[in-house]
C-alpha cells in the first residue's frame, strides 16, 4: 500500500546514531556507518526522528510500503522499559493515532504491563481533517478551487463510519468526494465529474476507499471509467475497508480500454 514513511539520504548521513537512539519503535539502525530503515512495518511515518538528525538526512515521502504494525513495534518498545513505553504512547496520542494507541494499550494489557495512571494518554480525540464543503458527489463542483492540483479521496459513504483513522490516515492533506453506488440516483453524472476533476482540476492522484460489500465496486467503476475518458493520466489506488473496520487490502486498478 502507499503511505507516508521516512527516507534517508545516505550522502548526508554521518552515522552519528542520534536518530536510531530516538526511535523506540526500532525502525532505524546504524549499519556500516550509516542510518538504515530496517523495516517498513516498524515506521509509523509521523517523522518524530526528523528533528534528531543534525545533517537533515531524514525526510518523509509517500511511497509503496508495508503497512505499519503496532504490535511488532511494541515488541521492540517494551524491553526498553517503562519510560520508553510511556514516551511511545504519548507519541501516538499527540499525533492523534487513536487506532494504534488502542492496539498498544491492548498489547500491554494482555501482558500485564502497567501504564502509569498519571501519564496514561488514554484514547485521544481525533481532529477532523476535512478542509472543504460540500463533499457529496452530486453537490461538488470540479472547478472549486480546493480541488485544483490536490490529491483526491473518493470514498463510499459508509467508509468514514467503519474506518476509525479515516481522517488522520486517509483524509489529512487531501480533498474528498463521497458517494453511494447503491442508493444514489443519476450516477451517470459521477463519471463526468470525476473526468472533469482529472482534466480540468488537474488533480494529482486518486485514492478510492470502498467497503468490502459487492455494491461498493460500482464506485471504483466510476473512477476507472473517468480515468479512461480523461486526457490526463493520474495514479489511482483502491483500498477495501472491512465492515468491522480496518483496511483489508488493495484492489488492482485497470484503466485500460
Amino acid at each position: 500500500m502507499k503511505r507516508k514513511i521516512i527516507t534517508l539520504d545516505n550522502s548526508k548521513c554521518n552515522g552519528c546514531g542520534q536518530c536510531a537512539s530516538d526511535c523506540p519503535e526500532g525502525a532505524l539502525r546504524i549499519i556500516d556507518g550509516k542510518a538504515r530503515l530496517v523495516g517498513d512495518l516498524l515506521c509509523d511515518g509521523l517523522g518524530a526522528c526528523l528533528s534528531s538528525c543534525p545533517e537533515g538526512a531524514i525526510f518523509i515521502e509517500e511511497r509503496e510500503a508495508e503497512p505499519y504494525d503496532e504490535r511488532r513495534v511494541m515488541e521492540n518498545v517494551v524491553p526498553q522499559g517503562q519510560a520508553v513505553i510511556q514516551a511511545h504512547l504519548e507519541h501516538l496520542r499527540s499525533h492523534l493515532q487513536t487506532a494504534y494507541l488502542r492496539q498498544a494499550l491492548e498489547y500491554l494489557q494482555e501482558r500485564g504491563i502497567p501504564v502509569d495512571p498519571a501519564t496514561d494518554p488514554g484514547p485521544a480525540q481525533q481532529a477532523s481533517a476535512l478542509s472543504h464543503w460540500p463533499v457529496q458527489m452530486h453537490l461538488i463542483s470540479p472547478l472549486a478551487p480546493h480541488y485544483r492540483g490536490s490529491d483526491l479521496v473518493v470514498a463510499a459513504d459508509c467508509v468514514a463510519y467503519a474506518l476509525e483513522d479515516f481522517h488522520s490516515a486517509h483524509l489529512r492533506g487531501r480533498t474528498l468526494v463521497i458517494a453511494c453506488p447503491k442508493l444514489d440516483s443519476r450516477q451517470e453524472s459521477y463519471t463526468e465529474k470525476l473526468t472533469a476533476l482529472i482534466d480540468e482540476a488537474e488533480i494529482r492522484s486518486i485514492r478510492v476507499l470502498i467497503m468490502q460489500v459487492p455494491c461498493c465496486g460500482g464506485l471504483l467503476r466510476h473512477v476507472t471509467e473517468a480515468a479512461r475518458r480523461a486526457q490526463r493520466k493520474v495514479p489511482i489506488e483502491c483500498l477495501v475497508v472491512g465492515i468491522a473496520g480496518g483496511i483489508l487490502g488493495e484492489v488492482p486498478v485497470d484503466v485500460s480500454a
